[in-house]
């Protein structure tokens, strides 16, 4: 927000006269015939006399030349009422004209750009809605399959099935842990406890729980690290960067072959340091590599598993951070670059 200028203070204080006049047409025509009369007025003092028919004459003209210059003013204000009372119905499609380079004309430009914005975030809106119905009915409906089973005597309430039902328990339940995740980290309600961190911890710290995981899905992935030098550090909170390389390894795992490998590269500059993670997948195709960071959205890989939304999670952290996240050539591999200090 600027700071208000001597000037602007001033301007606040002037007196409004025409303020309760609803027509900017009307305002425009009260100031010309004002400006009018001034003037007349004027030269009326000076000479002492002057025509009433070129006073109306000249009168009428103003008039019409104020209603005619008011057009070009009053048009896109109009428009742009209404393009609000559209969007307060939902609809974001329509844009105002906007040709002026005056005040009216930056409005207008503006004023689209909002609409533009609106309707992004009420796709986004309807988008989310529509995914995270569809994500939650998965494991809810196979829950739900399984338990009328064992109710109707179809199926037994032996170790099996109960593993299945828990199963989908706990998708179910990371699903909902990693909504209300994202929604705290989107709305900043997730400070950051920055403290300089050894790389190399954080990094086994990570594989240990990627390994756990990987074993239960029963993948076999191996993981190897190499970190350049042994002894990098990198700037950040550490549940959060935990978060994260947990994330990106656990999508590798998942999308690479059983029994593949995940390589984790890790090399530290004058500020930055730049993670790699690769695996031995086909990669994320290049046409979905610039929403593949979006809620629920696997690149095109939908064999993979998981939520859709951990790295989605991943780039919120890092821009948090100030550093950046992207998928890089071959497209099975992901780099991130954070700040060492």
């Amino acid at each position: 927000m600027s700071v208000p200028t001597t000037l602007d203070r001033i301007a606040d204080r002037l007196p409004r006269p025409l303020d309760p006049l609803r027509s900017i047409k009307l305002k425009l025509a009260v100031l010309m015939v004002c400006s009018g009369a001034v003037a007349f007025a004027y030269f009326w003092f000076r000479i002492g006399w002057l025509p009433t028919f070129t006073t109306l004459t000249a009168m009428f003209i103003a008039l019409v030349t104020s209603q005619i210059l008011a057009h070009g003013i009053t048009r896109p204000l109009r428009e742009m009422t209404a393009a609000a009372r559209r969007m307060a119905q939902g609809d974001y499609s329509f844009r105002v004209r906007a040709s002026s380079r005056d005040e009216v004309g930056q409005l207008a430009t503006a004023f689209n750009q909002m609409a533009a914005d609106l309707a992004a975030a009420d796709r986004q809106r309807r988008d989310l809605i529509a995914n995270v119905s569809h994500e939650l009915r998965t494991p809810v409906t196979a829950l739900h399959a399984v338990l009328e089973n064992i109710v109707d005597g179809v199926s037994d309430p032996d170790p099996a099935t109960l593993r299945i039902a828990l199963a989908q328990t706990e998708r179910l339940g990371l699903l909902v842990a990693e909504l209300l995740d994202l929604s705290s980290i989107e709305a900043g309600a997730s400070p950051l406890d920055r403290e300089t961190l050894p790389l190399t911890t954080l990094l086994t710290e990570a594989i240990a729980e990627a390994e756990v995981m990987t074993a239960a899905l029963g993948r076999g992935v191996r993981f190897t690290t190499t970190v350049e030098p042994a002894d990098a550090v990198v700037l950040g909170d550490r549940a959060r960067l935990h978060q994260v390389l947990f994330n990106l390894l656990d999508n590798a795992a998942r999308h690479g072959p059983a029994g593949g490998e995940v390589r984790v590269t890790a090399r530290a500059g004058a500020d930055t340091v730049v993670l790699e993670i690769q695996d031995d997948g086909p990669g994320i195709p290049e046409a979905d590599r610039a929403t593949v960071f979006d809620r629920f959205t696997r690149g095109g890989r939908t064999d993979g598993g998981g939520t859709g939304l951990g790295l989605a999670i991943a780039r919120w952290v890092v821009d948090l951070h100030g550093g950046t996240i992207a998928v890089a050539d071959p497209g099975s591999r992901i780099r991130v670059v954070l700040p060492t200090s």
